[in-house]
Protein backbone atom coordinates (compact mmCIF):
# COMPACT_ATOMS: atom_id res chain seq x y z
CA UNK A 1 0.00 0.00 0.00
CA UNK A 2 1.20 3.39 -0.91
CA UNK A 3 1.38 5.90 1.91
CA UNK A 4 1.24 9.53 0.88
CA UNK A 5 1.92 12.51 3.05
CA UNK A 6 -0.31 15.57 2.78
CA UNK A 7 2.36 17.33 0.73
CA UNK A 8 2.45 14.46 -1.79
CA UNK A 9 -1.36 14.40 -2.00
CA UNK A 10 -1.53 18.10 -2.64
CA UNK A 11 1.17 17.82 -5.30
CA UNK A 12 -0.72 15.05 -7.10
CA UNK A 13 -3.86 17.14 -7.09
CA UNK A 14 -2.04 20.01 -8.70
CA UNK A 15 -0.64 17.67 -11.36
CA UNK A 16 -4.13 16.38 -12.09
CA UNK A 17 -5.42 19.90 -12.21
CA UNK A 18 -2.81 20.94 -14.74
CA UNK A 19 -4.03 18.17 -16.96
CA UNK A 20 -7.42 19.79 -17.12
CA UNK A 21 -5.94 22.84 -18.76
CA UNK A 22 -4.60 20.93 -21.76
CA UNK A 23 -6.19 21.84 -25.10
CA UNK A 24 -9.41 19.97 -25.76
CA UNK A 25 -11.44 19.78 -28.93
CA UNK A 26 -14.18 21.94 -27.43
CA UNK A 27 -14.16 25.71 -27.40
CA UNK A 28 -11.94 27.68 -25.06
CA UNK A 29 -14.92 28.89 -23.09
CA UNK A 30 -16.10 25.35 -22.25
CA UNK A 31 -12.64 24.16 -21.15
CA UNK A 32 -12.18 27.18 -18.94
CA UNK A 33 -15.68 26.73 -17.56
CA UNK A 34 -14.94 23.11 -16.63
CA UNK A 35 -11.54 23.96 -15.15
CA UNK A 36 -13.10 26.68 -13.03
CA UNK A 37 -15.79 24.45 -11.53
CA UNK A 38 -13.49 21.48 -10.93
CA UNK A 39 -10.55 23.35 -9.45
CA UNK A 40 -12.29 26.17 -7.60
CA UNK A 41 -12.52 24.13 -4.41
CA UNK A 42 -9.03 22.67 -4.83
CA UNK A 43 -7.15 25.93 -5.16
CA UNK A 44 -8.14 27.21 -1.76
CA UNK A 45 -5.88 28.47 1.00
CA UNK A 46 -3.71 26.10 2.98
CA UNK A 47 -6.04 26.43 5.98
CA UNK A 48 -8.48 23.87 4.45
CA UNK A 49 -8.92 20.49 6.18
CA UNK A 50 -7.43 17.33 4.71
CA UNK A 51 -10.68 15.36 4.41
CA UNK A 52 -12.50 17.84 2.19
CA UNK A 53 -9.44 18.07 -0.06
CA UNK A 54 -9.19 14.28 -0.41
CA UNK A 55 -12.93 14.04 -1.09
CA UNK A 56 -12.68 16.62 -3.83
CA UNK A 57 -9.63 14.85 -5.29
CA UNK A 58 -11.59 11.61 -5.60
CA UNK A 59 -14.43 13.47 -7.36
CA UNK A 60 -11.96 14.91 -9.80
CA UNK A 61 -10.35 11.52 -10.48
CA UNK A 62 -13.82 10.00 -10.87
CA UNK A 63 -14.76 12.63 -13.42
CA UNK A 64 -11.56 12.00 -15.34
CA UNK A 65 -12.50 8.32 -15.75
CA UNK A 66 -15.71 9.29 -17.59
CA UNK A 67 -15.74 8.76 -21.36
CA UNK A 68 -14.84 11.72 -23.47
CA UNK A 69 -17.87 13.54 -24.88
CA UNK A 70 -18.58 13.32 -28.57
CA UNK A 71 -18.26 16.26 -30.93
CA UNK A 72 -22.04 16.65 -31.05
CA UNK A 73 -22.32 16.77 -27.26
CA UNK A 74 -19.46 19.22 -26.97
CA UNK A 75 -21.08 21.52 -29.49
CA UNK A 76 -24.36 21.34 -27.56
CA UNK A 77 -22.56 22.23 -24.32
CA UNK A 78 -20.78 25.07 -26.07
CA UNK A 79 -24.08 26.43 -27.40
CA UNK A 80 -25.66 26.21 -23.92
CA UNK A 81 -22.72 28.05 -22.42
CA UNK A 82 -23.02 30.79 -25.00
CA UNK A 83 -26.69 31.24 -24.22
CA UNK A 84 -26.17 31.35 -20.45
CA UNK A 85 -23.03 33.50 -20.34
CA UNK A 86 -23.14 35.89 -23.30
CA UNK A 87 -20.98 38.41 -21.52
CA UNK A 88 -17.91 36.14 -21.87
CA UNK A 89 -18.33 35.37 -25.57
CA UNK A 90 -15.98 36.59 -28.22
CA UNK A 91 -17.13 38.70 -31.14
CA UNK A 92 -16.90 35.76 -33.53
CA UNK A 93 -18.74 33.24 -31.32
CA UNK A 94 -21.74 35.45 -30.46
CA UNK A 95 -23.50 37.93 -32.71
CA UNK A 96 -26.30 40.27 -31.59
CA UNK A 97 -29.41 40.12 -33.73
CA UNK A 98 -30.50 43.23 -35.58
CA UNK A 99 -33.68 43.44 -33.49
CA UNK A 100 -31.79 43.26 -30.21
CA UNK A 101 -29.20 45.75 -31.44
CA UNK A 102 -31.99 48.13 -32.39
CA UNK A 103 -33.58 47.69 -28.97
CA UNK A 104 -30.28 48.45 -27.24
CA UNK A 105 -29.85 51.60 -29.29
CA UNK A 106 -33.37 52.71 -28.42
CA UNK A 107 -32.68 52.11 -24.72
CA UNK A 108 -29.50 54.15 -24.89
CA UNK A 109 -31.42 56.95 -26.59
CA UNK A 110 -34.02 56.82 -23.81
CA UNK A 111 -31.26 57.21 -21.24
CA UNK A 112 -29.69 60.10 -23.15
CA UNK A 113 -32.97 61.86 -23.94
CA UNK A 114 -33.69 63.08 -20.35
CA UNK A 115 -30.21 64.59 -20.18
CA UNK A 116 -30.79 66.43 -23.44
CA UNK A 117 -34.20 67.54 -22.27
CA UNK A 118 -32.77 68.83 -19.00
CA UNK A 119 -30.10 70.78 -20.83
CA UNK A 120 -32.77 72.26 -23.11
CA UNK A 121 -34.97 73.13 -20.16
CA UNK A 122 -32.06 74.72 -18.33
CA UNK A 123 -31.28 76.88 -21.34
CA UNK A 124 -34.93 77.89 -21.58
CA UNK A 125 -35.05 78.58 -17.84
CA UNK A 126 -32.35 81.23 -18.29
CA UNK A 127 -34.91 83.32 -20.20
CA UNK A 128 -37.36 83.24 -17.28
CA UNK A 129 -37.47 84.38 -13.69
CA UNK A 130 -39.43 83.31 -10.63
CA UNK A 131 -42.32 85.52 -9.52
CA UNK A 132 -43.47 84.62 -6.01
CA UNK A 133 -46.44 85.53 -3.85
CA UNK A 134 -50.20 85.30 -4.37
CA UNK A 135 -50.89 88.81 -5.72
CA UNK A 136 -47.81 89.03 -7.99
CA UNK A 137 -48.55 85.61 -9.52
CA UNK A 138 -52.24 86.35 -10.10
CA UNK A 139 -51.54 89.73 -11.71
CA UNK A 140 -48.64 88.37 -13.73
CA UNK A 141 -51.05 85.79 -15.18
CA UNK A 142 -53.99 88.12 -15.77
CA UNK A 143 -52.25 91.25 -17.11
CA UNK A 144 -50.57 89.52 -20.03
CA UNK A 145 -47.36 91.53 -19.80
CA UNK A 146 -45.33 88.43 -19.02
CA UNK A 147 -45.12 85.07 -20.76
CA UNK A 148 -45.93 82.51 -18.08
CA UNK A 149 -44.34 79.09 -18.39
CA UNK A 150 -45.08 77.04 -15.25
CA UNK A 151 -46.76 77.52 -11.87
CA UNK A 152 -45.27 75.79 -8.84
CA UNK A 153 -47.63 75.18 -5.92
CA UNK A 154 -46.77 73.95 -2.44
CA UNK A 155 -47.94 70.39 -1.94
CA UNK A 156 -50.20 69.69 1.04
CA UNK A 157 -53.11 71.41 2.73
CA UNK A 158 -51.81 74.85 1.73
CA UNK A 159 -52.72 74.11 -1.89
CA UNK A 160 -56.41 74.01 -0.93
CA UNK A 161 -56.57 77.60 0.30
CA UNK A 162 -58.91 79.84 -1.67
CA UNK A 163 -56.13 82.26 -2.63
CA UNK A 164 -53.91 79.44 -3.94
CA UNK A 165 -56.80 77.85 -5.82
CA UNK A 166 -57.44 81.20 -7.50
CA UNK A 167 -53.87 81.27 -8.82
CA UNK A 168 -54.19 77.69 -10.05
CA UNK A 169 -57.47 78.48 -11.80
CA UNK A 170 -55.93 81.46 -13.58
CA UNK A 171 -52.98 79.33 -14.68
CA UNK A 172 -55.25 76.54 -15.90
CA UNK A 173 -57.43 79.02 -17.80
CA UNK A 174 -54.38 80.25 -19.69
CA UNK A 175 -52.89 76.84 -20.36
CA UNK A 176 -50.02 77.23 -17.91
CA UNK A 177 -48.74 73.98 -16.43
CA UNK A 178 -49.26 73.58 -12.66
CA UNK A 179 -46.79 71.46 -10.69
CA UNK A 180 -46.89 70.57 -6.99
CA UNK A 181 -43.55 70.83 -5.20
CA UNK A 182 -42.30 70.84 -1.63
CA UNK A 183 -41.88 73.90 0.54
CA UNK A 184 -38.12 73.39 0.36
CA UNK A 185 -38.24 73.72 -3.43
CA UNK A 186 -40.32 76.90 -3.22
CA UNK A 187 -37.95 78.36 -0.63
CA UNK A 188 -35.07 77.70 -2.98
CA UNK A 189 -36.88 79.27 -5.95
CA UNK A 190 -37.73 82.43 -3.99
CA UNK A 191 -34.31 82.62 -2.26
CA UNK A 192 -35.92 82.17 1.15
CA UNK A 193 -38.45 85.00 0.76
CA UNK A 194 -42.15 84.83 1.57
CA UNK A 195 -43.75 83.02 -1.37
CA UNK A 196 -47.15 82.19 0.20
CA UNK A 197 -47.06 78.74 -1.36
CA UNK A 198 -46.84 79.73 -5.05
CA UNK A 199 -44.06 80.56 -7.50
CA UNK A 200 -44.52 81.39 -11.18
CA UNK A 201 -41.86 80.87 -13.82
CA UNK A 202 -42.38 83.73 -16.27
CA UNK A 203 -40.50 86.07 -18.57
CA UNK A 204 -38.93 89.19 -17.01
CA UNK A 205 -40.76 92.50 -16.86
CA UNK A 206 -38.69 95.38 -18.22
CA UNK A 207 -39.04 99.15 -18.13
CA UNK A 208 -41.38 100.59 -20.72
CA UNK A 209 -40.32 103.07 -23.37
CA UNK A 210 -41.99 106.14 -24.85
CA UNK A 211 -42.98 104.09 -27.88
CA UNK A 212 -45.33 102.02 -25.72
CA UNK A 213 -47.00 105.02 -24.04
CA UNK A 214 -50.80 105.21 -24.06
CA UNK A 215 -53.00 108.27 -24.10
CA UNK A 216 -54.88 109.39 -21.01
CA UNK A 217 -58.65 109.06 -21.03
CA UNK A 218 -59.74 111.30 -18.12
CA UNK A 219 -59.73 115.07 -17.78
CA UNK A 220 -57.77 115.41 -14.52
CA UNK A 221 -54.42 117.15 -14.34
CA UNK A 222 -51.75 114.54 -15.00
CA UNK A 223 -49.07 113.73 -12.42
CA UNK A 224 -45.89 111.84 -13.18
CA UNK A 225 -43.64 110.43 -10.48
CA UNK A 226 -39.96 110.63 -11.46
CA UNK A 227 -37.46 108.51 -9.51
CA UNK A 228 -33.72 109.08 -9.59
CA UNK A 229 -31.42 106.37 -8.31
CA UNK A 230 -33.79 104.38 -6.07
CA UNK A 231 -31.75 101.24 -5.49
CA UNK A 232 -33.55 99.34 -2.74
CA UNK A 233 -36.09 96.90 -4.27
CA UNK A 234 -38.25 97.06 -1.14
CA UNK A 235 -38.42 100.85 -1.39
CA UNK A 236 -39.18 100.72 -5.09
CA UNK A 237 -41.93 98.17 -4.54
CA UNK A 238 -43.53 100.27 -1.79
CA UNK A 239 -43.35 103.39 -3.99
CA UNK A 240 -45.05 101.60 -6.89
CA UNK A 241 -47.77 100.32 -4.60
CA UNK A 242 -48.51 103.84 -3.30
CA UNK A 243 -48.36 105.36 -6.79
CA UNK A 244 -50.83 102.84 -8.14
CA UNK A 245 -53.17 103.18 -5.16
CA UNK A 246 -53.23 107.00 -5.23
CA UNK A 247 -53.68 107.33 -8.98
CA UNK A 248 -50.33 108.44 -10.44
CA UNK A 249 -50.48 108.54 -14.23
CA UNK A 250 -46.93 107.38 -14.88
CA UNK A 251 -43.82 106.36 -12.99
CA UNK A 252 -40.54 107.29 -14.67
CA UNK A 253 -37.15 106.08 -13.47
CA UNK A 254 -33.54 106.56 -14.40
CA UNK A 255 -32.01 103.40 -15.83
CA UNK A 256 -28.58 104.11 -14.37
CA UNK A 257 -27.95 103.37 -10.70
CA UNK A 258 -31.53 102.24 -10.21
CA UNK A 259 -33.12 99.00 -9.12
CA UNK A 260 -34.40 96.74 -11.91
CA UNK A 261 -38.00 95.56 -12.01
CA UNK A 262 -37.29 92.29 -10.25
CA UNK A 263 -39.64 89.73 -8.62
CA UNK A 264 -38.62 91.19 -5.24
CA UNK A 265 -39.98 94.57 -6.35
CA UNK A 266 -43.17 92.93 -7.55
CA UNK A 267 -43.68 91.19 -4.20
CA UNK A 268 -42.91 94.40 -2.26
CA UNK A 269 -45.48 96.22 -4.40
CA UNK A 270 -48.05 93.47 -3.74
CA UNK A 271 -48.25 92.97 -7.49
CA UNK A 272 -48.73 96.65 -8.42
CA UNK A 273 -45.60 96.47 -10.55
CA UNK A 274 -47.47 94.03 -12.83
CA UNK A 275 -50.16 96.66 -13.49
CA UNK A 276 -48.73 100.18 -13.39
CA UNK A 277 -46.56 101.38 -16.23
CA UNK A 278 -42.94 102.04 -15.18
CA UNK A 279 -40.93 103.84 -17.86
CA UNK A 280 -37.16 103.88 -18.02
CA UNK A 281 -35.01 106.76 -19.29
CA UNK A 282 -31.32 106.90 -20.03
CA UNK A 283 -31.32 110.65 -19.48
CA UNK A 284 -33.91 112.13 -17.13
CA UNK A 285 -32.58 115.63 -17.73
CA UNK A 286 -33.53 115.58 -21.42
CA UNK A 287 -36.98 114.23 -20.65
CA UNK A 288 -37.63 116.96 -18.04
CA UNK A 289 -36.53 119.72 -20.41
CA UNK A 290 -38.90 118.39 -23.05
CA UNK A 291 -41.84 118.33 -20.63
CA UNK A 292 -41.07 121.88 -19.43
CA UNK A 293 -41.20 123.02 -23.04
CA UNK A 294 -44.64 121.44 -23.26
CA UNK A 295 -45.91 123.44 -20.28
CA UNK A 296 -45.36 120.99 -17.43
CA UNK A 297 -44.01 122.11 -14.03
CA UNK A 298 -41.15 120.27 -12.29
CA UNK A 299 -41.44 119.90 -8.53
CA UNK A 300 -38.54 118.60 -6.45
CA UNK A 301 -38.33 117.48 -2.83
CA UNK A 302 -35.95 118.42 0.01
CA UNK A 303 -35.76 117.82 3.74
CA UNK A 304 -37.08 120.26 6.29
CA UNK A 305 -33.53 121.28 7.24
CA UNK A 306 -32.22 121.62 3.70
CA UNK A 307 -29.86 124.45 2.86
CA UNK A 308 -31.33 127.65 1.49
CA UNK A 309 -31.73 127.82 -2.27
CA UNK A 310 -32.97 130.32 -4.81
CA UNK A 311 -35.86 127.94 -5.56
CA UNK A 312 -38.79 128.49 -3.20
CA UNK A 313 -39.46 125.71 -0.66
CA UNK A 314 -43.13 125.06 0.11
CA UNK A 315 -44.87 122.80 2.57
CA UNK A 316 -46.55 119.98 0.75
CA UNK A 317 -49.88 120.78 2.43
CA UNK A 318 -49.79 124.33 1.02
CA UNK A 319 -49.02 123.37 -2.59
CA UNK A 320 -51.78 123.49 -5.21
CA UNK A 321 -51.39 121.44 -8.37
CA UNK A 322 -53.01 123.43 -11.15
CA UNK A 323 -51.17 122.15 -14.24
CA UNK A 324 -49.45 118.96 -15.39
CA UNK A 325 -46.74 118.15 -12.86
CA UNK A 326 -43.65 115.98 -12.52
CA UNK A 327 -42.77 115.12 -8.91
CA UNK A 328 -39.08 114.27 -8.51
CA UNK A 329 -37.90 111.91 -5.76
CA UNK A 330 -34.23 111.19 -5.12
CA UNK A 331 -32.60 107.94 -4.07
CA UNK A 332 -31.68 106.73 -0.61
CA UNK A 333 -29.08 108.84 1.14
CA UNK A 334 -28.06 111.31 -1.57
CA UNK A 335 -31.46 112.58 -2.68
CA UNK A 336 -31.81 114.46 -5.95
CA UNK A 337 -28.73 115.32 -7.98
CA UNK A 338 -27.76 118.92 -8.59
CA UNK A 339 -28.62 118.61 -12.30
CA UNK A 340 -32.23 117.71 -11.58
CA UNK A 341 -32.54 120.21 -8.72
CA UNK A 342 -31.52 122.97 -11.11
CA UNK A 343 -34.50 122.12 -13.32
CA UNK A 344 -37.05 122.30 -10.50
CA UNK A 345 -39.46 125.23 -10.39
CA UNK A 346 -40.64 124.46 -6.85
CA UNK A 347 -39.37 122.40 -3.92
CA UNK A 348 -41.68 120.60 -1.51
CA UNK A 349 -40.95 119.52 2.04
CA UNK A 350 -42.78 117.53 4.70
CA UNK A 351 -42.79 119.37 8.03
CA UNK A 352 -41.91 117.35 11.11
CA UNK A 353 -44.33 117.09 13.99
CA UNK A 354 -41.67 117.46 16.72
CA UNK A 355 -38.06 118.34 17.39
CA UNK A 356 -35.96 115.60 15.85
CA UNK A 357 -32.72 114.02 17.02
CA UNK A 358 -29.78 114.13 14.60
CA UNK A 359 -29.71 111.15 12.25
CA UNK A 360 -33.46 110.58 12.20
CA UNK A 361 -34.61 113.94 10.87
CA UNK A 362 -35.76 112.46 7.53
CA UNK A 363 -38.26 109.92 6.26
CA UNK A 364 -37.81 106.76 4.27
CA UNK A 365 -38.08 107.54 0.56
CA UNK A 366 -41.10 105.30 0.07
CA UNK A 367 -42.93 106.84 3.04
CA UNK A 368 -42.10 110.38 1.93
CA UNK A 369 -43.27 109.58 -1.60
CA UNK A 370 -46.61 108.35 -0.31
CA UNK A 371 -47.19 111.50 1.75
CA UNK A 372 -46.25 113.86 -1.09
CA UNK A 373 -48.32 112.02 -3.68
CA UNK A 374 -51.38 112.09 -1.47
CA UNK A 375 -50.94 115.79 -0.84
CA UNK A 376 -50.55 116.69 -4.52
CA UNK A 377 -53.29 114.47 -5.85
CA UNK A 378 -55.71 115.76 -3.23
CA UNK A 379 -55.10 119.33 -4.45
CA UNK A 380 -55.16 118.82 -8.20
CA UNK A 381 -57.89 120.40 -10.23
CA UNK A 382 -59.77 119.14 -13.25
CA UNK A 383 -58.59 120.52 -16.57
Amino acid sequence: MWVFTFAHQHKMLLVCTRGLYKPVSVTGEVSLFACYHKTHALLRSEDSNIKPVVRRRRSVLKDLNKPVASDHERSAVSKTWRNEKPGLQTRDDYRVSSELRKLCLEDSEDWERPARQRSTQDSKADDYEIVFGIAPCVLALTQGRRKARKLFVKDGEASHRASVLKVCEEAHRRGVQVQRVSKKDLDKMSAGRVHQGVCLQASPLNYLTEDSATKRKDNTTPLWLVLEGVQDPMNLGAILRSAYFLGVDRVASSLRSSCPLSPVVSKASSGAMEVIGVYGYENLEDMLKLKVAQGWQVVGTVGAEAEERQIPVTRCSDFQMTRPTLLLMGGEGEGLSEKLLSLCQSLLTIPAGRDLFPGIESLNVSVATGILLHSLLSSRKST
